[in-house]
């Protein structure tokens, strides 16, 4: 039975009444059934209860924080097979892409069990006999999580693994798509022995739930992952209350092929790059920079890639890619697709919805060629399973197209020369660079981005340290 409840200071609090949200199926577009919708008890009922767990969790020893938490990977690693068949019925993504996000997502717990343990400050003698400058780092206290609907699990889970290692309590709001597979993590969470308060849920809508949050000064910081447009708007909304942020925006990721690269290797991870939850993701490679002595061989081998992958529901054997999140998803893709077309470009695989699909927000794993420079896919993150692919002369020209946009998250690049490889990896405006590999992001390293695609990390020690203020004592004798 599909089923999610908000949970606050411990328990779960199932509200009745017509102020639900409901969540549909993207793959059938049939409704899975509807959550409870917070209101402004339960908001402040959440923050009350994260005020009071932070003075629990901030002066819990970093030995028990690393114990819960690597309890919780363990938990999510023992219920992978429930969180992913929830996280595919809401978002649609194939099931052994589902597992693999729950799988990861035990591995930032796991990562920040360690980290929790290796945080410490320093000591510098003074400046005078017998003085001593100390440096310690302390939590900041309640934070606001808001995770995109697009990896649900893995973005809430490096979001509350990185603010409980370093001490800190969380109010998280899922997106409105996938509230039943969060709802379980928040499970984990709960059944890992954290303290009322530390971890609390809120569905509802951002006027609803996320105003009034930004509005409370007792929430210090914000960790958003989503749209450009809205980070701006929550940037304004926290200067109110001068909150810490780390957001997480809009990527256009370029993906240069130099004349020198290894086609097939390319095209091939251009492939499961681009085509990874049907181009859903802020990191997927969206406009392909490709050496005009390759271009028609990687374009030819990349279109009839595209055209093998099969389709369908993604709790089906064998499916590769599942359909959009949402209908609005799918139309954005044909609009692409359409203005592109329209302005010159043509189709080298895929461009419409799949025919023996008439149901779901499906769209065919496409590939663009001939792209004119006013086309909007050269510009607008597409979040679709919709590649351009453009060619050029060289690879200052591929970096100097590549920078043109406002975003800045990832990039790749596939080439051999060493010299080549320094060049682009110098002078591409990026925040995450794969080099002949599309895996960018891993708990162990740093991950955000530059210029419109936000800033701040998550991942590695780098993004605990996003959680922690740095207080300095100047130790003088009496």
């Amino acid at each position: 039975m599909y089923a999610a409840s908000l949970f606050i200071d411990g328990a779960y609090i199932e509200k009745t009444g017509a102020d639900r949200i409901e969540v549909l199926n993207p793959a059938t577009e049939e409704t899975l059934g509807s959550v409870p919708s917070a209101g402004p008890a339960e908001v402040e009922a959440a923050l009350a209860a994260a005020q009071r767990g932070f003075e629990v969790w901030r002066k819990t020893v970093p030995w028990e924080r690393c114990n819960v938490l690597r309890k919780v990977a363990s938990l999510l690693r023992e219920r992978q097979e429930l969180i992913a068949r929830l996280l595919t019925m809401e978002i649609g993504k194939p099931l052994p892409e589902a597992r693999t996000e729950v799988a990861v997502s035990a591995e930032y717990f796991d990562y920040c069990a360690d980290e929790a343990r290796r945080l410490h400050g320093y000591t510098l003698d003074g400046r005078t006999p017998g003085a001593r400058f100390e440096i310690s780092h302390e939590p900041v206290g309640v934070v606001l999580a808001l995770a995109a609907w697009n990896f649900p699990i893995s973005l809430a889970s490096r979001k509350l693994a990185m603010a409980l290692a370093a001490g800190c309590t969380v109010i998280l709001r899922p997106a409105e798509e996938a509230p039943a597979c969060v709802a379980e993590l928040v499970r984990c969470c709960h059944d890992a022995g954290l303290p009322n308060g530390a971890v609390n849920l809120l569905f509802g809508s951002p006027e609803q739930v996320v105003v009034p949050l930004m509005a409370a000064p007792a929430v210090r910081k914000l960790s958003f992952t989503g749209s450009t447009r809205v980070g701006q708007l929550l940037m304004r909304q926290a200067a109110d209350t001068v909150k810490r942020i780390t957001m997480e925006l809009g990527g256009h990721a370029p993906f240069i092929v130099l004349g020198d690269a290894d086609v097939e290797k390319a095209a091939t991870a251009a492939v499961g790059g681009k085509y990874r939850n049907a181009g859903q993701v802020c990191t997927s490679p969206s406009r392909f920079f490709v050496h005009e002595t390759i271009a028609d061989a990687f374009t030819e081998k990349m279109a009839a890639k595209a055209q093998a992958l099969r389709l369908g529901n993604g709790l089906d054997d064998g499916v590769v890619m599942g359909p959009l999140a949402t209908a609005r998803q799918r139309d954005r893709a044909e609009r692409l697709v359409e203005d592109a077309v329209g302005k010159g470009a043509t189709v080298a695989s895929g461009g419409k919805r799949p025919a023996s699909l008439n149901r779901g927000f499906f769209f065919e794993p496409t590939v663009l060629t001939d792209l004119p420079p006013d086309a909007s896919i050269l510009s607008d993150e597409p979040f679709a399973p919709v590649a351009a692919v453009v060619r050029c002369a060289s690879a200052d020209e591929a970096i100097t197209r590549a920078n043109a946009v406002e975003f800045g998250l990832a990039g790749y690049l596939f080439a051999s020369s060493k010299s080549a490889i320094d060049h682009v990896t110098r002078e591409l405006q990026v925040g995450v660079l794969g080099v002949n590999t599309t895996v960018v992001a891993v708990p162990e390293a740093p991950f955000g981005g530059i210029k419109q695609s936000g800033f701040g990390r998550e991942g590695g020690a780098e993004g605990v340290r996003e959680y922690l203020n740095t207080k300095f004592v100047h130790n003088a004798p009496a």
